[in-house]
Parts: structure tokens; C-alpha cells; sequence
């Protein structure tokens, strides 16, 4: 087998040139010779044998590693087809039992003594469901045209509860007799249901969303350079709008009327963020990377329909999206939006972008009617010196609260902290900070800490896609319900189960648990005691300090770094632990996932790491509990430090992959060690900060 061997010619500040040299047939023989009998000489052997076929030490040790890899993947691909063949015959033996079993009668009566699948019943239920909901829409919608705005629903019916999952004290005690659940008995467990299904826009209609989109545009460049008394400033620079003199300024006649639960929150803020304008409008343009940028605040998105293209991709671009907002807490609210975004460059180096909610008809829809409207919203990008922009937001929301909030995640929401101007921005901010910082590294000449600069961009890539996979996981939608433990240790643990079966993650059934509490401390001293103290956390690691391998700066804040870590004394020494710690005036996060060396490796060699499957990610979320940020007007806005606000919530959350096989039974056993493990490490952060355990 003849592998070549690359070599360096002369740069000349020019770039280097690839050169191969192929062995020779004899020298071949005696490699692979060699190889048979030892396929890892040590130093010794390499320089006898490079002295026996004329070749350079260091070529004979290449020789070999190309040799072991290639007879690694020979075995890989072999394994492989066995398994396939196996898997097919299994299918198929599956299969005809299936048949099999549709034959037999009873019998006494000639019937079918096998029952019906319950969860096709419940299929038929949500069927109906469905067709009952796409009724009252219709109804909803006549009635809302002749109104100017969308009526209040009738207060949604309790939904069906597809979980079994009542875990009681009692349940947890007998585990020995306990059943094993069925994976499809919980939510959450299926890929296919994360949007609704495509909505068909007629050509009739277009005209209209378009002459919407015209006006929203207009209402938010008025919103962005307008001053007192339309934006009333409050105590720490905050901006909040004034309803009576938006009302006088921007209703029109017959669309003053507002439910008697509507909730108004518009907020208003600006400032610089070191990406380029034409980088931020496509950035926004695309729903994929406007998930990427935001993933604290987007659990979902996608683009339902391009209604306008613009010049160049930009300007006059019209698109019908979908998005659900969240704020990283399965007790938290999430806000599901159907809105028309539009891109308007207004002159030379200077873009608007501007959301304005829509009311749709949407088939096949499962979850209840939105129930927020995103008033004209949006932002003005202004370009900049050096590659920055200055950023103006106004975030502009209608919300009627269908379920009263969480006790915990009131103020946060009350006060427009959750989903208001401040976070949008701040966010905006430490995401571009963490992209420069990734351009950094790419284009640096040099290894930096050990590492080569496409190592080090390979691992930020990675880390990006473990954090964005825990926040999404994170989400407490229609489609991702969450299930609570009643009555254990009070620590309103709740969990939901998950098939995952997508590229880049270990397939098979992941359980995920989480619960939030809160605290008398600061979120940067929460924050500080995550990131540094790990051994007084870390259940797993049993009081043992963990050692960094590498580290990587991903942001001027020091808290924002990506870190590869080590346990001092685990039982686990194939594995690492990623993590990534980032940090801004909106929240904190700090998220791990353990990795295999070998996947490491790879990684840290440069290779594209979107196939590397990462294990189920674990981590905190600290947001500031908004008691400091109220506001006694129907607008509000959100704080701007985290240290202004009095305490801390933070959600400490579990994934854990129970099965490689999503066809799996998930058991209470499971449920029980993950609830064990939340349970304790909320008590040890509890201690290490001298928080009441209470």
C-alpha cells in the first residue's frame, strides 16, 4: 500500500506548496513486512527499518500511522455491513411477526384478542382536536377583521396529557414493581412536531403583508428616532414608552380598543456591536443563524414563506416567519409568534429591520392560538467605523397571559427584563464579541496555547452546537411539555424524554431533567462560583478538583471561554468534559457535555466537527429575578446590569442518554438517578453559597 508522504518545499512568503513522494514497490514489501509482524515499532525499530529502505525515520512513522488507520476503517466498514445485514434480517423477522399477529382470531368469537394501541386512540383524539381548534381560528378571524385586532380566545381547554409520568414518593420506594414507561406516553420524544406545518399564503393576501410590512417599517424608524416625551427615561438610562402618547401618534381609528388582560411591554435601547452592518442584515435574514446569535432568547424558527425578494438578498426582502421565544427554564413562559420581518436599507450604510405580528389560518396546528402580538418591532443598524455598528432596538409586545406565571419567573416577566429591548441587545452584543473572537483565531498565523488556530475554530464550533442543543432543550413550548416529580424532596424537578436521531448526536433515547430555584446572591457571583468552583458542585466528581487541559477565550469578558477539563481521579479515562462559560448583563450560562478522547482528537486536528457526536449537555442558566428591574407603567423595560437586581434564578439542568435505541422503555430507575443527582447539587450550591437550604 503506498501512502504519500507530504513535504514542505520553500515558502518564499509565498504559500507552501504539497509535494508527495511515493514509495517504491520494493519498499512497500518491506513496510508492509514489517507491519505484520509489528504494527507499532518503537523509535529503535523505525530507524533500523528507515536505514533498511532508505527512507526518513520520520516518513516511516507516517507510513505507519496511515497503515493502522486505514486497517481501522477496513474493520469499521466490515463491522458495519455485519450489523446492517443483521439489523435487515431483524426488520424483517419484526415485520412478518406483525403480519403474523394481524391473523390470529380468538377462538371462541373469531375476533382479534390483541387491543388497539392507545396511543393510536389518543392519535384520533389529537386529530379531533385539531379540527375543533381550525374551527374556532376561523371563527376567531372573521370576528377579528370586523374588531381591527384579534379577539380574546375563549380560556383553552386543559390539554390532553399524553404523560403517565406522576412520579409520587410511594412510586420512587417501589421501584422494583414499577412499570417501565412507555417512550411514547411522554412529550417531547419526537423531532417531527417542532413547527407547525407549512402555511400556504394566497396570492390575495401578499399585498396586503406587504402594504403591513410598509407600515410597520415606517412606525419603527419613528419609534427609533423619537425622544421624550414618547419615551419616558428611567432610573439607570432605561427606556420605556409612553402608551397615551403612542396611542395619540400611531392608532388608528377603531383599533384603540385593548382586552381587559392585554399587557403591553416596549422597551428601547442602543448601542455598538463589533460586526459589520451587511453581516447583521443577512444574519437576520436567515433563520438558522438568527437561532444561532440568539439561542437564549429563539428556541425555534424557521421561514415559512419568502413573500418579496430584495436587491442584492436585502433591501425590500419581505419573509413570513415562524418563532418561539423562551427564557431557558421549563417553568418559564414561551412566546410563539407568526410575523412578517422586513429589510429595508433607508441610505447609504444604514438598515432597518422590522417585525410586525400576523394573523394566520394555520392547518394542522396543535398548539393553541398565539398569544402575543409583536407590535411594529425591529432594529436600526447604522455602520460604523472598524467593522462596528450602532444598534437601535425597540422591542414592542401585546401579550395576554392564558396561564398564570410562574411564581419564580414573575418579576422577571412583569418587568420586561425576560423579553425586553436590553436582552435582545446585550445578547446581540456578546454573540458578535464571540465571532470576532473566532475570526481571530482562525486567522491567527501561529498554534496559540498548544492548540493550532483550526483546532482551536473547530472546538469553538463545537462548543457552539453543544450550547445551542442545551438551550434548545431548554424550552418549555407546546411541543416540548415538561412533566413534574409531585412530592420529591421539593424540588419541583421536572422532567421530559426526548428521541433523538439527527446527525452529530448520539442516537437513541435522552432523559432531561431540570428545575429552577431561587437565590439571595447576586448572577455574577453565582456565575463565578459555576465556573471556578467545580469540584464543591460537581456531584460526579466527588469533591475531586478537575484539572484544564486548554482553554479558549471566546469574548473580551474573562468569564467567556471555552475550556477542555479533566477529572483528577475518574473512573472514566476516556472521557473529557467540554465546557463553555458565558456571561452578559442579560444572564450567565454555563454548560458542559463529557467527550471522548478520540472525538477530541479529531477536533483539536482541525476537522469539521458538525458530525462528531456530542453526549447530552448538562448545565446552569442564571438570569436576575427583575425585583429590581419593575416598572409601574404599562411599558416596561429591562435592568441593565445584572448586579442591580436583588437575587438570582437559576435552573440547574441534567441530560442524561438512557438508551443507544430510541425504540426504548424508559424505567423509574432512570428518573429516580437524575432526580438524586439535581437534588444534591442544588444542595451543595445551596451550602457553598449559604443560601437556606429551605
Amino acid at each position: 500500500m503506498d501512502f504519500g508522504v507530504e513535504q514542505n518545499g520553500p515558502s518564499c512568503g509565498q504559500k507552501r506548496k504539497k509535494l508527495y513522494h511515493r514509495h517504491t514497490p520494493c519498499q512497500i514489501q518491506q513496510l508492509e513486512a514489517m507491519f505484520k509482524e509489528c504494527p507499532h515499532p518503537d523509535e529503535k525499530q523505525r530507524l533500523q527499518l528507515s536505514r533498511e529502505v532508505g527512507l526518513d525515520p520520520r516518513q516511516i512513522k507516517f507510513w505507519f500511522q496511515n497503515r493502522r488507520t486505514q486497517l481501522k476503517a477496513h474493520h469499521e466498514r466490515a463491522d458495519n455491513c455485519f450489523l446492517r445485514a443483521e439489523n435487515d434480517k431483524i426488520r424483517c423477522e419484526n415485520i412478518a411477526m406483525r403480519e403474523a399477529l394481524k391473523k390470529v382470531l380468538c377462538p371462541n368469537c373469531g375476533a382479534s384478542p390483541i387491543p388497539q394501541d392507545s396511543y393510536f386512540d389518543e392519535e384520533k383524539l389529537r386529530m379531533e382536536n385539531t379540527r375543533l381548534k381550525e374551527e374556532l381560528d376561523r371563527a376567531s378571524s372573521i370576528t377579528s377583521r370586523y374588531l381591527g385586532r384579534p379577539i380574546t380566545q375563549l380560556p383553552p381547554v386543559q390539554p390532553l396529557s399524553f404523560s403517565s409520568l406522576d412520579l409520587t414518593v410511594g412510586d420512587l420506594r417501589n421501584l422494583s414493581v414499577s412499570p417501565s414507561l412507555d417512550l411514547d406516553l411522554l412529550t417531547g420524544a419526537t423531532s417531527n412536531m417542532a413547527f407547525p406545518f407549512p402555511i400556504a399564503i394566497s396570492e390575495m393576501e401578499k399585498p396586503i403583508m406587504a402594504e403591513m410590512a410598509a407600515a410597520a417599517m415606517n412606525e419603527l424608524v419613528k419609534l427609533a428616532q423619537s425622544k421624550e416625551p414618547l419615551w419616558v427615561k428611567q432610573e439607570e438610562g432605561r427606556e420605556v414608552l409612553s402608551l397615551d402618547e403612542y396611542d395619540n401618534l400611531f392608532l388608528k381609528p377603531g383599533t384603540q380598543f385593548r382586552g381587559p388582560d392585554a399587557r403591553v411591554e416596549a422597551s428601547r435601547d442602543s448601542g455598538l456591536v463589533c460586526m459589520d452592518a451587511a453581516a447583521l442584515v443577512d444574519m437576520f435574514l436567515d433563520s438558522r443563524k438568527w437561532i444561532e446569535f440568539f439561542p437564549t432568547i429563539v428556541s425555534k424558527a424557521r421561514t415559512t414563506d419568502i413573500l418579496t425578494h430584495g436587491m442584492s438578498g436585502r433591501s425590500g426582502t419581505l419573509l413570513l416567519m415562524y418563532a418561539e421565544l423562551h427564557v431557558l427554564s421549563p417553568l418559564g413562559p414561551t412566546r410563539e409568534l407568526n410575523f412578517l420581518r422586513y429589510c429595508q436599507q433607508i441610505e447609504q450604510g444604514l438598515w432597518a429591520i422590522a417585525d410586525v405580528s400576523v394573523d394566520l389560518l394555520r392547518e394542522h396546528q396543535f398548539a393553541t392560538p398565539s398569544n402575543t402580538r409583536r407590535l411594529p418591532s425591529g432594529c436600526i443598524i447604522q455602520e460604523m467605523a472598524s467593522g462596528y455598528s450602532k444598534i437601535t432596538w425597540v422591542e414592542h409586545m401585546e401579550i395576554e397571559e392564558k396561564a398564570i406565571l410562574h411564581l419564580l419567573y414573575h418579576d422577571l416577566v412583569i418587568s420586561g427584563v425576560a423579553f425586553g429591548a436590553h436582552r435582545w441587545l446585550v445578547t446581540l452584543q456578546r454573540t458578535c464579541d464571540r465571532f470576532t473572537h473566532f475570526l481571530a483565531v482562525a486567522n491567527s498565523p501561529r498554534d496559540i496555547g498548544g492548540v493550532s488556530p483550526e483546532g482551536k475554530k473547530s472546538m469553538m464550533k463545537l462548543s457552539q452546537k453543544m450550547v445551542n442543543n442545551f438551550c434548545a432543550n431548554l424550552s418549555a413550548s407546546q411541543m416540548h411539555r415538561w412533566t413534574a416529580l409531585s412530592g420529591v424532596n421539593d424540588n419541583n424537578v421536572q422532567v421530559t424524554v426526548q428521541r433523538i436521531s439527527e446527525p452529530g448526536q448520539p442516537s437513541g433515547v435522552v432523559l432531561s431533567a431540570a428545575t429552577s430555584i431561587w437565590l439571595p446572591v447576586p448572577c455574577d457571583r453565582v456565575f463565578n462560583f459555576l465556573k471556578d468552583e467545580r469540584s464543591q458542585w460537581d456531584v460526579l466528581s466527588s469533591g475531586n478538583p478537575v484539572q484544564e487541559v486548554t482553554s479558549i477565550a471566546c469574548g473580551s469578558h474573562p468569564g467567556n471561554c471555552i475550556s477542555l477539563l479533566r477529572g483528577m481521579n475518574t473512573t472514566q479515562s476516556s472521557m473529557l468534559i467540554l465546557q463553555e462559560t458565558c456571561t452578559d448583563a442579560s444572564g450567565s450560562l454555563v454548560v458542559y457535555a463529557p467527550i471522548e478522547f478520540n472525538y477530541i482528537n479529531i477536533v483539536l486536528s482541525g476537522e469539521d466537527p458538525s458530525n462528531i457526536p456530542i453526549q447530552p449537555s448538562s448545565g446552569f442558566t442564571i438570569l436576575p429575578d427583575g425585583r429590581a428591574g419593575k416598572s409601574d407603567g404599562g411599558a416596561s423595560t429591562s435592568s441593565n446590569t445584572i448586579g442591580s437586581s436583588y437575587g438570582s434564578l437559576v435552573t440547574v439542568a441534567f441530560q442524561i442518554l438512557v438508551s443507544s435505541l430510541p425504540s426504548a422503555k424508559l424505567n423509574v430507575e432512570s428518573v429516580s438517578t437524575v432526580n438524586n443527582l439535581i437534588s444534591t447539587t442544588v444542595q451543595q450550591i445551596k451550602a457553598a453559597l449559604n443560601c437556606p437550604s429551605g
